[in-house]
């Protein structure tokens, strides 16, 4: 008790010129912290309200292209547009935090798609939850069309006027030619450039009544490029 006494009665006798330089480097040292703390944070803080400058920034400095998916039926390698940048920054950004891995291929139709990015995993769902479910802006290009071998994102139909993509889950095209119908649509944001026996592999796995594959075909992504 004495000596909290003593130290009071201490910064009471100290100069105003000798206070004030004391107070101003804890300020200053409370600045550096929080400001270290926002960069941490930005770039694991994805949510709703941050989705397009979040991924714009990151899109700048993580430039890939080329991502592979591995399987236990064989790879497949994709190409991601440039000019759907958004989806790509985002294709990117979940692979590098190891979103994928926490995945499978949990619904497949022969002769039209297989699609990956859901499972019933835990770890998935702690991604989910912790990025908030956010979504991505449609990004519609007419050079981007579902023909065999296209990249797209899934989305919810009901309720979504804009057409907005779900950024978690994907799809491949397997049918020769095309879904055409799906144009406009469901944003088409890559293609396959190999691995087409492999989606064929997939393709012809027997599922259940809600075309989830009986046996579970986990994933492995991969940015290369």
């Amino acid at each position: 008790m004495g000596f909290i006494s003593c130290d009071k009665e201490h910064k009471k006798k100290l100069p105003q010129k000798e206070v004030a330089p004391l107070i101003k480097k804890k300020e200053v040292a409370k600045k550096e912290i929080k400001q270290k703390e926002i960069i941490k944070k930005d770039w694991d803080s994805i949510e709703p309200s941050t989705v397009v400058p979040f991924l714009t920034a990151y899109g700048k400095i993580n430039k890939e292209t080329i991502v592979l998916i591995k399987t236990k039926y064989g790879n497949i390698k994709l190409r991601l547009y440039k000019d759907t940048p958004l989806h790509r920054a985002n294709f990117i950004f979940l692979a590098k935090a190891g979103y994928f891995d926490t995945t499978i291929f949990y619904r497949v139709l022969e002769d039209f798609v297989i699609q990956g990015g859901n499972s019933e995993n835990i770890e998935m769902m702690k991604f989910r939850r912790k990025y908030k479910n956010y979504r991505l802006p449609s990004e519609f290009r007419a050079n981007r069309t579902h023909k065999f071998g296209a990249l797209a994102s899934a989305r919810r139909w009901q309720n979504n006027p804009d057409k907005k993509s779900n950024p978690f889950e994907f799809y491949i095209i397997q049918k020769k030619d095309g879904a055409h119908h799906l144009d406009n649509e469901h944003t088409v944001f890559g293609e396959v450039i190999s691995g087409y026996s492999t989606i064929n592999k997939i393709a012809k796995l027997e599922t259940s009544t809600d075309e989830w594959p009986y046996e579970d075909v986990y994933m492995k992504v991969e940015v290369l490029n």
